[in-house]
């Protein structure tokens, strides 16, 4: 079997470090075609998230009941990658996915697109992130072609290729279009070379793995495989409130207007329609809204540009007195073609209102469940209450020993250094120093653990380090600080 199966929501499995998006400062270093980075990368540190944004990676921005995407290129696009091995993503917390491949060969992610080319068994994770939050990386004459993915490999030398899919239609005109990618590494990015390009996909050979994403270059008009997002508001009013937002076939451009529209200060309800414009997009032309019968549409038109480096995404809003069937439809402005079209029923949202208690208590729950730290801590403390009588603090804790820091050590993954400058407060001099003066890895790990300890002076205890290592820390760690806990 090469991909894992879909968990169930009451299986899914937990992983320690999800990630959501990379921060990076400073424009992209274009490096010259041939040229890989052969430095260890990493992905820059994660931003602190709420309840809620962990639900929201909890989805594709917008898939079928398998699970798949919705959002499928035009049928030329779709049949170049047939012969594609199709592989079921495993889903993890935090919006990630992970396939296992057992054998060499290409095969192609049935819920993203990707595809990846290994040379022997690898286990790869991936994650959808937010092109938004890296717009001064993109500059002209580069823009972007495709979704944000960060990817990990369990055999970083297997993972030999990925291809990304871009969201273009080229039409055989591919000869007028340069594709590149982005590649994010620690607080900058660099524009490496693309292999080769097809109708679908850019490909890319792996130099090491972080963020990375398709660029786009072109001197002619691009046009762009679309589609149509709809968000009703919730009210008590019994007038009809819609949010229309028109977008580029691309997961990151979508998933941004998820998280918008989900932050606003008005509840609303995705409405199912077909979204796949039945034209493709052209940036520059200007595309309007109507609904029959007649409703108030807010603005009149909109010029469609990539708006994926925007924060704020453009969209109609459409507001109806009288709460009937109605029919809206996308149209070109010059050529007055119909670009998408869709009825909307009533029966369409009604049930919402039906299932909003019972999604009510299933949120709810959610953003009650405590993380495995505080349960950990919990579990750590009540069991020194039972054996003492008092919590570690009013008993005078014990600092962590060097046996104990060596098996911290052994359970810090390879992103320790970021880690230890993030959650203990470490200077990269500091860890710098400690590398040149010893060369086995756990050893570094175990100085930078006893240098932390030192600082604490006297305080560096099992709980003390749970707090610095916060949600950074794995379950691994979290399970042996608890034991240290106990044994106190």
């Amino acid at each position: 079997m090469v991909g894992a199966e879909s968990l169930s929501s009451d299986e899914k499995e937990v992983t320690p470090n999800g990630v959501e998006g990379s921060s990076g400062s400073g424009s992209a270093e274009e490096q010259p075609e041939g040229e890989a980075s052969s430095e260890d990368s990493s992905s820059s540190s994660s931003e602190e998230e709420s309840d809620e944004e962990q639900e929201e990676k909890e989805s594709p921005p917008y898939c079928n009941e398998s699970g798949g995407s919705c959002l499928a290129p035009c049928e030329r696009c779709r049949n170049e990658n047939d012969q594609k091995e199709q592989v079921t993503p495993r889903r993890l917390a935090g919006g990630q996915f992970m396939v296992q491949l057992e054998a060499e060969g290409s095969y192609q992610c049935s819920s993203t697109g990707l595809i990846f080319e290994v040379t022997g068994r690898a286990r790869i994770t991936y994650s959808l992130l937010s092109w938004s939050k890296c717009a001064q990386l993109v500059q002209p004459p580069w823009i972007v072609g495709g979704p944000l993915f960060d990817v990990r490999c369990s055999a970083p030398g297997a993972l030999r290729c990925i291809q990304f899919p871009h969201c273009l239609c080229l039409g055989g005109q591919g000869a007028a279009v340069a594709f590149k990618v982005l590649h994010i590494k620690g607080g900058g990015a660099a524009i490496e070379p693309s292999a080769e390009f097809s109708a679908s996909h850019v490909k890319w050979v792996v130099s090491s793995l972080s963020p990375v994403g398709p660029l786009i270059h072109s001197q002619e008009p691009l046009q762009y495989h679309g589609a149509v997002i709809l968000y009703k508001a919730i009210d008590e009013h019994p007038s009809l409130s819609f949010w229309v937002y028109l977008a580029t076939n691309n997961d990151s451009f979508i998933k941004d207007i998820s998280k918008a529209v989900k932050h606003s200060k008005r509840k609303f309800v995705q409405i199912e329609k077909p979204p796949v414009c039945q034209k493709l997009l052209q940036e520059g032309k200007k595309y309007r809204l109507i609904c029959e019968p007649e409703a108030e549409i807010t603005p009149e038109e909109i010029e469609f540009v990539d708006g994926s480096l925007l924060k704020l995404k453009s969209y109609f809003e459409v507001y109806l007195e009288k709460p009937d069937d109605f029919t809206l439809s996308l149209v070109e402005q010059d050529s007055d073609e119909t670009v998408w079209k869709a009825k909307l029923r009533e029966r369409d949202w009604i049930h919402y209102e039906q299932n909003k208690n019972e999604q009510k208590r299933s949120t709810g729950s959610v953003k009650r469940r405590k993380p495995a730290l505080s349960i950990l801590e919990e579990e750590g403390l009540h069991s020194k209450k039972q054996k003492t009588g008092g919590t570690a603090d009013e008993m005078g804790a014990k600092s962590l020993t060097d046996q104990q820091l060596l098996v911290i050590a052994k359970l810090l993954d390879r992103h320790w250094r970021e880690m230890a400058i993030e959650c203990l407060q470490m200077e990269m001099k500091d860890i710098d120093d400690i590398r040149a003066m010893e060369d086995d890895v756990t050893m570094q790990k175990l100085l930078v653990l006893r240098k932390w300890r030192e600082r604490e002076q006297g305080q560096g205890t099992a709980e003390a380090l749970q707090r610095s290592l916060g949600e950074k820390a794995t379950y691994e760690i979290l399970q042996a600080l608890q034991g240290f806990l106990a044994q106190s």
